[in-house]
């Protein structure tokens, strides 16, 4: 008589793991890092090292002091550094403002959270908003790239009556912004093979951005131009994505998601904030354990108290 082996949950188990994750993720980043590089020079390149660099060191200095387990072999601080990065101006006072943003994102947001599936905000947008607030005159500056060092405003940020850039220059990312907000070209194709290889499904992104594309054509505004300007397409694939920070049932994803474009909208059309894509995560980011008790299906046979 065969035996009988009774043990704990999970029974089905997956080969992903999270380093395997993490990997795909930067995988999905380098073509944007690399043209980056390419459009802003060696800045690029200088504040790409630090940040990654500032959140591995900063989470391994973490663990050692606190005496935990160290946990940055799961490369999560490395995608981590990475998505800051593709957050900052291509300006060289962004190489310190990224060592400041990476210590803010690992130790204040995660590892004081508890670490990885712990932190309640997205790690690289927190870190965002709070370099934008504390050094507004210098995260809001920008230049154009291939030039050297020419300042010029993003294309959300462009006076009415000015000359926009094409929707061609948008899609190849040549128009002034952060790192990861010029190429959307290069974002959706990361987003794509982060699609096929699984490690991201298309409701959180395709929602979002179609809600933010409808809002704005009700709002009077050019719906093509506002998804494919700023950090629609870094915040949509990459960021509002965050395994931790986002809901876990399909019905969450897309309350989750449809939340975010409706605050990423509103905020544009509304807000002082030209952009909007950052704070509307973190208020998202906020909703998320509300949201996911009530759209989590209730467990079969469960009894009603009384």
């Amino acid at each position: 008589m065969d035996k009988l082996i009774v043990s704990s949950s999970p029974h089905i188990k997956d080969k992903a793991t999270t380093s395997r994750i993490m990997l795909d993720v930067i995988i999905a980043l380098m073509p944007t890092a690399i043209l980056s590089v390419y459009y802003f020079s060696y800045v690029s390149a200088l504040i790409i090292v630090a940040s990654v660099s500032s959140c591995v060191l900063f989470e391994y200095l973490f663990n050692l002091i606190t005496k935990k387990k160290h946990s940055e072999t799961d490369l999560s601080c490395v995608v981590t550094g990475l998505i800051l990065a593709m957050n900052m101006p291509p300006l060289k006072s962004s190489i310190i403002l990224s060592i400041i943003g990476a210590f803010i994102a690992i130790v204040v947001i995660k590892m004081l959270f508890g670490g990885i599936g712990q932190n309640i905000f997205n790690p690289a947008a927190a870190a965002r908003i709070f370099l934008t607030t504390a050094f507004s005159s210098l995260m809001t500056v920008y230049v154009a790239p291939l030039t050297d060092g020419v300042t010029a405003a993003t294309p959300l940020a462009i006076p009415k009556g000015e000359l926009l850039p094409s929707y061609l220059d948008l899609f190849l990312g040549k128009t002034p912004g952060s790192l990861g907000e010029t190429a959307a070209v290069t974002l959706i194709a990361g987003g794509i093979y982060l699609m096929i290889r699984k490690v991201i499904t298309w409701e959180i992104p395709v929602i979002y951005i179609g809600t933010v594309a409808l809002l704005s054509f009700a709002f009077g505004q050019d719906p093509l131009y506002s998804i494919l300007a700023g950090g629609m397409m870094l915040g949509s694939i990459y960021m509002a994505t965050d395994y931790t920070t986002s809901p876990v049932t399909r019905k969450g994803k897309i309350v989750y998601a449809a939340g975010l474009g409706l605050m990423t909208a509103s905020i544009r059309k509304f807000g002082s904030n030209t952009e909007g894509v950052a704070f509307s995560l973190l208020f998202m980011n906020a909703l998320v354990p509300l949201i996911d008790k009530f759209t989590v299906k209730k467990t079969f046979g469960r009894i009603k108290k009384k």
